[in-house]
């Protein structure tokens, strides 16, 4: 049984190799993971931050056993998830880890409503405590993600607004008894005064619930909120690695000063806008084809802290 700062989740040199058949051309190879290795305790929240592209989605898709890796470990709480093969044990690794996406609709049967979602891995994972009803369970797993029971259950997924349904698949990770919960992109499809809102339950559900987050994100800028630590990916790879507060404050990496680069100042006039925004560009394709590039090994540059040179 896991414990509060434990190590719960491990990744051990983990690669894996798409290739791509074209119609015309030849045959492509896709390194969308070169080299990952990070480990995560319970009870605390570690974000992947990069651009589309970058191999943090297909990362976290890797960890929730959505496909084979070809080479490396991934362990969750202790148990390589690659030697899972009993029906059993793969329910288990699936109850431990889940994950919340992107599009809170798309995540969503529309033809069932709010209960038939939280009831069906409630009975499927046996998550009803001897002495509690199966509605004193909804009505629980609802509270705890700030959603109001009585006029929740009985809505179908259209009839909720997107914040609503994130806290509903929220919830739903919550009914299987999840103890990872790999949230990719969760707030991105949100509106802007929400977002904070679902920021702030995630955090409250890791510190009071002790739930392990992998916090998947473009926005370097938001990864301090509710991470530990950060790690910062492109081309497959983790450039950079350390306390998230560190590396939003001072990243020394150049692809990660790249992320956190600031707009243009919305007060200068339109052609200089027009201006900086091609020189920018230009600088942009230029740290990620060095970055691209760099064959060096991820080293150690300050005390929890490491990057790739």
């Amino acid at each position: 049984m896991s414990t509060q700062n434990s190590t719960f989740l491990t990744l051990d040199k983990v690669h894996k190799i798409y290739t791509i058949k074209t119609m015309f051309g030849p045959t492509k190879t896709v390194n969308a993971l070169q080299d990952i290795s990070f480990s995560l305790r319970k009870g605390e929240a570690l974000a992947l931050v990069g651009e589309s592209g970058s191999g943090k989605s297909t990362c976290g898709r890797a960890i929730a056993g959505m496909f084979q890796i070809d080479s490396g470990e991934i362990k969750v709480d202790g148990k390589a998830i690659r030697t899972a093969h009993t029906s059993k044990e793969k329910r288990d690794t699936a109850r431990k880890v889940q994950m919340v996406f992107q599009d809170p609709f798309a995540s969503l049967n529309p033809t069932h409503t709010v209960r038939h979602h939280l009831e069906r891995p409630l009975k499927l994972h046996n998550r009803v405590p001897a002495g509690k009803s199966l509605e004193d369970e909804l009505h629980r797993t609802l509270s705890d993600v700030e959603l109001d029971p009585a006029a929740t259950l009985d809505k179908f997924p259209h009839e909720l607004s997107g914040g609503q349904r994130q806290r509903i698949n929220l919830a739903r990770a919550l009914a299987v008894g999840a103890e990872l919960i790999i949230a990719d992109e969760p707030t991105s499809m949100l509106d802007v005064s929400i977002r904070r809102s679902i920021l702030n339950l995630m955090k409250r559900l890791k510190t009071e619930r002790g739930i392990t987050f992998l916090y998947i994100t473009h926005d370097l800028a938001t990864a301090h909120y509710l991470t530990e630590n950060t790690a910062v990916m492109f081309g497959g790879r983790i450039v950079e690695y350390g306390p998230s507060d560190k590396i939003v404050r001072d990243p020394k990496h150049a692809y990660s000063k790249l992320l956190l680069s600031s707009v243009p100042n919305a007060k200068t006039k339109i052609d200089a806008d027009f201006e900086r925004a091609k020189d920018f560009s230009n600088f942009a394709d230029q740290i990620r084809k060095t970055t691209a590039a760099s064959t060096a090994e991820l080293a150690q540059i300050g005390e929890g802290r490491m990057m790739r040179s």
